[in-house]
């Protein structure tokens, strides 16, 4: 994108060339090129959020609980294809460290949470601690302290904090007893800890402490001694409110937050990351760019209204997805949003996820509720006929809008929102099947997930946790065709032993954008549950009734969260076949706009998105305003374009394109469209 002064200067040279003082069109795309910015963005390997807190978990010995969660590796050797980049050109250099890549980090940070506890307590003695995890970049400790943090306390705070780094006291490991652990917290006076005591039902307790001045509960990691820290790769970012426990009838608390690397440079380059995603924020370019908004006053938050142009990409994210959908053998579905509350008792939801969801309606002595789940729905149309081995599999799928309470102060833009539109489909096939049908499943993922630029993912296939309904063979066997299924795929993958949902083994993939973050997406998922709690059957090839197998899957998530990621993987630069306006005409005068009319009603017959700057604006607020708003293409049309039948043509990426007849800018605009698609 231009800057100002850029564009002053690309306006002007239109003038001049207009004039024919300049008339070597290599003359004018080598300024263009050169006044062209040049974007680089390194990417971030992100690895799946740590959020282990001092005191939360089970507290084991110090060994045991000093291990990080082991995974196991399958097909090391092959990879999911990587992207170079994002739509905007953004390329990616090396990764910076994450936890689960780099156990000396996770130790670090973890030690920060503790020092920062320390250090608050040493300024504010009256502070009662909760908890201090690490998580994704840094870590952060909640307090209970009457009055707010100021930047300057933070200030201080960072100060005590390098004093405590750089007197290289040592952490250690103590193990206690229940009794000898309560004594310890009750001497200190603080009751949170005493409540994370009570919640733990494992021996021994384990504490560590900072030097002979201060302890906490906790299972670890931590570096051996403070001094192991940078203290110039350690940075405070800021306070936030947090409920103890989650729970909004409980007390607020002051959340510290702060991030932690092993290095000074490490710390700039995440720093310079940070600014980068806020340039990319979804919520921000969604406004300015006219995608969609929440209004939040009069009809509620966490609902989302779709802009003409944001509805645009959404219809043309749809129609891409249906039509794939239908080439590979799904049918299509449409499912009501209301449903008696019975269907879900049935399903299991009612039991299950009540808390998420809206409380029902009386209507004619029914009970009926806006669904949260479009699976059940599904299960219905299946069961809606007897069906035959030889029908199988069938494959449902539906663009459904759900229904979920989700509490205020969990609502974030379009990635968390309390109404969206799941791209939900369900196949329902015998375990013969299963192995190709997840290979077909991830093809398909793949498909769609690389026409939006992401192919860059990590995978993780759960297995059968702790508590789990299913026969052990159904397990193994379901188990089995997933990983055989990744193995075909030649995907590597993380194998996350008891992570599964109680109903099934499942795959979920996560998509690295161009910032390197990862983003949940994608999930694989087979069900034991719901057959058997509609008693869904299918006739054999002996005559008998047999149990199909149902598999969940979803390859956006959500459209609104998926429309999010991919807001802030472009910055809000979409793919030209993706753009909501393709080319927008700035003509110089209104005695152009016939001329204008007569282009944009060609490039409609090229299915073509145009459209003219009807504004008064003078010509560089024209530019300008173009740029803004994303055009990928714009021209310039006077009386020279006019009498030539031609435009002046700039790319948002390419630069100056010089003067090009209509007909053939719109036949390169249409290639370039399709081959896109």
């Amino acid at each position: 994108m231009l800057t100002r002064a850029e564009n002053r200067g690309f306006v002007r040279l239109l003038f001049i060339s207009r004039l024919g003082l300049l008339r070597t069109p290599s003359t004018f795309g080598r300024w263009a090129t050169a006044c062209a910015p040049q974007r680089r963005v390194r990417v971030e390997q992100t690895a799946r959020p740590l959020a282990h807190c001092c005191g939360v978990r089970g507290l084991r010995s110090c060994s045991a609980a000093s291990t990080p969660r082991t995974s196991q590796q399958a097909n090391a050797s092959q990879k999911a294809p990587v992207a170079a980049g994002d739509a905007t050109g953004t390329s990616r250099l090396d990764a910076l460290p994450t936890n689960e890549t780099n156990p000396r980090l996770l130790r670090i940070r973890h030690t920060c949470a503790h020092v920062m506890a320390m250090a608050v307590q040493r300024i504010f003695p009256e502070a009662k601690v909760t908890i201090g995890p690490w998580i994704d970049n840094g870590f952060y400790y909640d307090f209970d302290i009457s009055h707010p943090f100021s930047p300057q306390d933070l200030e201080r705070i960072k100060q005590v904090m390098d004093e405590i780094i750089l007197a290289d006291l040592p952490l250690k490991c103590v193990a206690l007893s229940r009794e000898e652990a309560r004594a310890r917290v009750e001497a200190l006076g603080e009751p949170y800890k005493l409540e994370i005591l009570d919640s733990i039902t494992e021996e021994p307790i384990t504490i560590y402490s900072v030097g002979d001045d201060w302890w906490d509960l906790c299972a670890g990691p931590h570096v051996a001694r403070t001094g192991e820290i940078n203290p110039e790769a350690v940075q405070l970012e800021g306070v936030a409110g947090a409920y103890w426990r989650g729970d909004e009838s409980k007390p607020m608390l002051q959340r510290i937050y702060g991030t932690a690397w092993e290095t000074p440079e490490q710390l700039q380059e995440y720093l310079r990351r940070r600014e980068e995603a806020k340039r990319r924020d979804h919520r921000v370019l969604g406004e300015r760019l006219g995608l969609f908004s929440i209004q939040q006053d009069l009809a509620g938050p966490g609902l989302v209204f779709w802009h003409p142009k944001g509805a645009f990409i959404r219809n043309m994210i749809e129609t891409f997805w249906k039509d794939a959908h239908l080439a590979d053998g799904y049918q299509l579905l449409y499912t009501p949003h209301l449903s008696d509350r019975e269907l879900f008792r049935v399903s299991g939801h009612v039991d299950f996820y009540a808390e998420s969801m809206f409380k029902p309606i009386e209507c004619e002595s029914r009970e009926i509720i806006a669904k949260p789940m479009n699976c059940p729905h599904h299960v219905l149309v299946y069961k809606s006929k007897l069906r035959s081995y030889r029908e199988l599999p069938v494959r449902f799928a539906e663009l459904g809008t759900v229904y979920r309470y989700e509490r205020s102060g969990t609502l974030h833009g379009l990635m968390r929102v309390r109404g969206f539109t799941q791209d939900d489909a369900h196949i329902f096939c015998t375990f013969d099947q299963l192995r190709s049908e997840i290979k077909r499943v991830l093809d398909l993922t793949e498909t769609i997930l690389s026409r939006f630029g992401f192919r860059d993912y990590q995978v993780h296939l759960s297995t059968r946790p702790k508590v789990s309904i299913g026969s052990e063979e159904a397990w193994s066997r379901s188990e089995q065709a997933l990983r055989l299924a990744l193995e075909d795929k030649g995907w590597s993958f993380t194998v996350d032993e008891g992570e599964g949902a109680f109903y099934g083994a499942k795959i979920d993939l996560k998509v690295r954008d161009a910032l390197g973050r990862l983003w949940q997406c994608s999930t694989i998922q087979c069900d034991f549950n719901l057959p058997e709690r509609f008693n869904l059957e299918y006739v054999a090839s002996d005559g008998s009734r047999e149990r199909p197998v149902m598999v969940h899957r979803a390859i956006f998530g959500s459209l609104e969260r998926f429309f999010g990621i991919l807001i802030e993987n472009s910055a809000g630069d979409f793919p030209l076949w993706l753009a909501p306006i393709q080319l927008r005409l700035l003509p110089v005068s209104d005695k152009f706009l016939p001329f204008c009319e007569q282009v944009v009603d060609k490039a409609r017959r090229r299915r073509l998105r145009a459209e003219i700057d009807l504004s008064a604006n003078r010509l560089g607020k024209k530019v300008l305003n173009a740029e803004e708003e994303h055009i990928p293409y714009m021209a310039i049309v006077g009386k020279r374009e006019v009498e030539s039948d031609a435009l002046s043509m700039r790319s948002r990426h390419k630069g100056d394109l010089g003067s090009v007849p209509v007909d053939e800018i719109l036949a390169r605009l249409e290639c370039e469209a399709s081959m896109q698609l």
